[in-house]
């Protein structure tokens, strides 16, 4: 269940990076990460933590609703 989780959240948090024109890159550098790192993110590896989904709702104008839609549906 949390690997699914984990990918419908970072399917969803780079949909938002698309839609605002960012790169991984970009997106790292404001979290102070890797690009890779960021990666693991939409890839589903490394889940995310509060700060960063607020941090990351915030930067790309979404609500957390956004960036968890689809986990409900069945």
């Amino acid at each position: 269940m949390q690997n699914s989780i984990n990918a419908t959240v970072g399917k969803n948090l780079k949909s938002a990076r698309q839609a605002c024109g960012m790169t991984q890159k970009e997106v790292a550098a404001l979290l102070n990460k890797y690009q890779p790192d960021y990666a693991n993110y939409e890839s589903g590896k490394i889940e995310l933590d509060y700060e960063k989904i607020v941090l990351l709702c915030k930067l790309f104008q979404i609500t957390p609703n956004d960036l968890f839609e689809g986990l409900f549906e069945e």
